[in-house]
């Protein structure tokens, strides 16, 4: 029987770059089948013209809506129709809403409230409230980017974080941030690991990695560890230099027999 989630991607032909579409399909293939492909916008204009080059390549449907109105958004109105009409029909278990207009907070709540899985995907310039009201938000601005290994040589080892020189062009620090991008820190990110130990550690003090992977991504939902260059949990947790990592053999894989499980502590 065929369990894997089935998604209806819709996108903002009009907010969203088409350099972004294989992060797109790539991220929603890890959560389960797209079985919807639309793109919205007004497709007698000019600027569709490069996702119009890749349409037939990604099996993309596009969808025709003519601007009536100067000043008046229809593809909004179109892909929020589209949304709910394919919640009533039952097909599918989640919405993709790719785009960074906050015009869309409404229905991405809407669809959750409908136990819908919502995943949203902009750049990060995306408004917060649209952010957090997705189950999962991806920065496609940030994932397209290939991910570099990050060198132990750029972290500090007296403070945990790297240089600032160093987090202004790889990770997103506060030194690195304005007041008005919407992806979460990665100050806030240690800070919220340190809580999630103290609260939920065992009487040695050590958590399991993976737990505390699904703790930060329930609380902030544009968390992924590609957005500060990194492509595991555990190398970004070593390059904060705050905590004790132990690797334990996991004998109860039969499948990979030199697989590990990763523990964590505070530093004493």
């Amino acid at each position: 029987m065929d369990t894997e989630k089935r998604f209806a991607i819709l996108i903002d032909g009009d907010n969203i770059s088409a350099e972004y579409i294989k992060t797109i399909l790539d991220e929603i293939s890890n959560k389960g089948i797209a079985t919807y492909k639309r793109i919205y916008g007004d497709w007698t204009k000019p600027n569709l013209g490069k996702w119009k080059e890749i349409l037939l390549e990604y099996s993309i449907t596009p969808m025709q809506q003519y601007s009536y109105t100067t000043g008046k958004n229809a593809t909004d109105s179109a892909m929020i129709i589209d949304a709910m009409d394919i919640l009533y029909s039952g097909k599918v278990q989640g919405v993709c809403l790719a785009t960074s207009d906050s015009d869309f907070t409404k229905l991405a709540s809407r669809l959750r409230e409908s136990g819908m899985v919502v995943i949203g995907m902009g750049e990060e310039k995306t408004p917060r409230p649209f952010v957090s009201a997705c189950d999962e938000f991806k920065f496609v601005d940030k994932l397209s980017k290939k991910v570099e290994k990050v060198s132990a040589s750029h972290v500090d080892k007296s403070n945990g974080l790297k240089s600032k020189k160093a987090d202004a062009k790889k990770t997103n620090t506060p030194e690195a941030k304005n007041d008005k991008t919407s992806q979460t820190d990665l100050e806030t990110i240690r800070q919220t690991i340190v809580e999630v130990i103290n609260d939920n550690s065992d009487d040695n003090g050590y958590i399991l990695v993976s737990d505390i992977g699904n703790i930060i991504s329930k609380r902030y939902v544009d968390f992924d560890v590609r957005n500060f260059g990194y492509k595991k949990m555990v190398p970004l947790l070593d390059s904060l230099s705050l905590f004790e990592i132990k690797m334990i053999k996991d004998v109860d894989n039969k499948k990979h027999p030199n697989a590990q499980i990763a523990y964590i502590k505070l530093k004493d």
